[in-house]
């Protein structure tokens, strides 16, 4: 197996921040950022595009300001990252909400500006009851999904996420009961997506638009893939757009409207922009037949991913002087946690893999690359009580800067309520 590098880090700049802020720590990179978000901004489209970053990916403050200032709006999957949205100072028409609950607060936040996206028909005859004749969006499941894994397949039977396609007839009736204005459908199919099934889903799309002579922006989605590891491919977003770009344009010939498209990437934002630098804590072995391990000083606490999807990692060996390692070793590569499944190098189904790697030693680093998204912001945090990570930003300087806190004990306990037993 190739030997993964560095993606913004140098060795130096990996010793430089674990020395000043210790381990573990993220680290994302704004210069990075900025190019991701350019690189969305710049999709394909005809009549005009809005990018929403899906703010679960990551929903730092200070990453979401940067985007802001880049004209990135939100989507937001609860009423809690609407208002934390709000906060940072996005404005409410910035904002889209698209959740798979109903939260009772509802009335007092759409009622701001806030866009709804109606998950389900509960959900549509919900806002019906409380917005009559308003304006609304509709997510729709196509009947078609895509991902990495069964658990990041958004669509199709297996998938509770949008209105069955099936049940347009019934939407319609929704519709028309409550006087409501269909501006925009939306549609998700997963991460990791095929492109040939994301076109599929985008021509199918249109055709829900089509139902809809009031709809004005249609919404494909995210889960664009993202090649954390060397063998890995990212997608093209303008090579999967240029054909999506024409059936908008087909689609103004054949029907006399100029659809807006919105995307609402994640991980294609934020993944390749942060690492983990932690710490070798420990190296055993299981004898000749077994394997040689390496334990850091971080675990499912701050990356899930792979316990819970068997997702892979680069992982990069920097020697505590700041040296690369020449030598180079098989390695199985676990966390801290006390639990079998904190395992960051395995096979599908979870049983141990090596990986090759520059040989460790007990005080050396490991970043942990492609850690942006879906692991600060999706991590067990707390388990075993472990602390909440601190997280670092890497300016356009080189400077780096502190943008969250590692948690205290104490913080992990205030909300218990100590009862004399």
């Amino acid at each position: 197996m190739k030997i993964e590098q560095l993606k913004f880090l140098s060795p130096t700049q990996v010793k430089e921040i674990a020395n000043d802020f210790g381990t573990p720590v993220f680290v994302y990179s704004q210069e990075e950022i900025e190019k991701r978000c350019e690189v969305a901004l710049s999709f394909p489209n005809e009549y005009g595009l809005t990018v929403r970053y899906a703010m679960k990916a990551n929903p730092n403050a200070t990453i979401l300001k940067i985007m802001r200032k880049k004209g990135v709006h939100i989507d937001a999957s609860s009423i809690y990252e609407v208002e934390r949205a709000l906060l940072i100072g996005f404005q409410p028409n910035e904002i889209m909400l698209t959740s798979q609950e109903i939260s009772p607060n509802l009335k007092s936040i759409l009622e701001k500006g806030v866009f709804y996206n109606a998950c389900s028909l509960h959900q549509l005859e919900t806002y019906g009851k409380l917005f009559h004749g308003k304006e609304v969006s509709i997510r729709v499941n196509p009947g078609l999904g895509s991902g990495a894994t069964q658990k990041t397949d958004v669509g199709g039977t297996t998938s509770s996420f949008g209105i069955w396609h099936e049940y347009m007839d019934d939407v319609k009736k929704i519709r028309e009961k409550y006087n409501l204005k269909i501006t925009k459908v939306h549609t998700h199919i997963g991460s990791g997506s095929d492109p040939e099934v994301w076109k599929a889903v985008s021509r199918y799309t249109l055709e829900y638009a089509e139902m809809f002579p009031e709809c004005q922006t249609v919404n494909l989605g995210g889960g664009f893939k993202v090649g954390r590891m060397s063998d890995e491919k990212t997608t093209d977003l303008q090579k999967i757009g240029e054909p999506v770009k024409e059936l908008f344009i087909q689609f103004y010939k054949n029907h006399g409207r100029k659809l807006r498209l919105e995307i609402e990437p994640g991980t294609h934002m934020m993944a390749l922009c942060g690492s983990i630098i932690s710490r070798v804590v420990d190296k055993v072995n299981t004898g000749t037949k077994g394997f040689e391990f390496i334990k850091l000083d971080t675990g499912m606490d701050a990356n899930t991913r792979p316990s819970l999807y068997g997702s892979r990692h680069p992982l990069i060996t920097v020697a505590a002087n700041g040296d690369t390692p020449q030598n180079t070793k098989d390695y199985v590569v676990v966390g801290h946690c006390c639990e079998s499944g904190d395992l960051f190098t395995q096979k599908e189904g979870g049983a141990p893999e090596t990986r090759t790697m520059s040989e460790a030693q007990i005080g050396d680093f490991i970043v942990m690359e492609g850690t942006g998204a879906y692991c600060s912001g999706m991590s067990t945090k707390n388990y075993n009580s472990y602390p909440e990570t601190q997280e670092v930003l890497l300016d356009k300087s080189g400077k780096s800067v502190l943008i969250r806190k590692r948690q205290e004990l104490t913080q992990i306990m205030q909300n218990e309520i100590n009862l004399e037993v």
